[in-house]
């Protein structure tokens, strides 16, 4: 298959090795060079969300190409008049090329659209997803929250644990070990800690100690292991 890739960061790069790794010709496009794209079976456009409109707009007219985009928010009406469009949005982390490209083989996707981009999913050995338009926003919620939330709480994780003499690594072994559990047992049973046992003064207490920018997302955090505490004493007494 010929595939045109437009955009040259992570997730354009990620793509262009993946598909040239399982065997297609691709080539790849800068957003501001959309002119010199090239005919051919699929164009997918690697851009920002907010991004994808204008990028397809601007793409010369090909009434053969699948003009796809892989923003998991939006769906096929960014993609405007053209006569085949598709998504394919992979629910997977993109942090740099190489990983990304690995990750894409056997990823599961969310497609849309056009077959051709079930046959794309096929050829990397990925399972396709159907998401219906009005979830797609809250689709895309959850995959943020399950990739760059997790990020974000583990540059909190790393704040506390610089403020009392230690690093990140040390507290990762008890993040993985945690995210095992909710595999294994679902995160109602998985929760641990003070909020599971409602010991609200050691709750207090880490208040008391970390610093003050931090206290909201603690507060925020807590308040959701509380709920989940909630549930888990519902179910042990069914």
């Amino acid at each position: 298959m010929n595939i045109s890739i437009v955009g040259r960061g992570r997730a354009g790069t990620s793509f262009e090795l993946a598909l040239r790794a399982a065997g297609h010709s691709v080539r790849i496009f800068a957003h501001d060079h959309l002119s010199t794209v090239t005919p051919c079976d699929l164009i997918l456009l690697c851009v920002p969300d907010d991004h994808v409109a204008e990028a397809a707009r601007n793409l010369p007219a090909d009434d053969q190409a699948v003009v796809a985009h892989i923003a998991g928010s939006r769906t096929l009406e960014v993609l405007g008049d053209h006569p085949r469009v598709g998504s394919l949005h992979p629910l997977v982390a993109l942090s740099s090329p190489e990983i990304g490209a690995r990750r894409l083989q056997g990823a599961t996707y969310s497609v849309a659209g056009d077959p051709l981009l079930f046959e794309v999913v096929e050829s990397l050995g990925g399972v396709a997803i159907r998401i219906d338009d009005a979830h797609r926003a809250g689709y895309h919620a959850a995959a943020c929250v399950a990739a760059n939330h997790l990020v974000a709480l583990m540059g909190h994780v790393g704040t506390l644990a610089d403020k009392v003499g230690m690093k990140l690594d040390d507290f990762l072994p008890l993040a993985f070990s945690a995210l095992e559990d909710v595999r294994e047992r679902g995160p109602v049973a998985a929760l641990t800690g003070p909020a599971s046992r409602g010991d609200l003064s050691t709750i207090d207490a880490h208040l008391a100690a970390i610093p003050e920018s931090e206290r909201a997302t603690y507060v925020a955090l807590v308040n959701a292991a509380l709920s989940l505490a909630e549930q888990q004493r519902i179910s042990t007494h069914k």
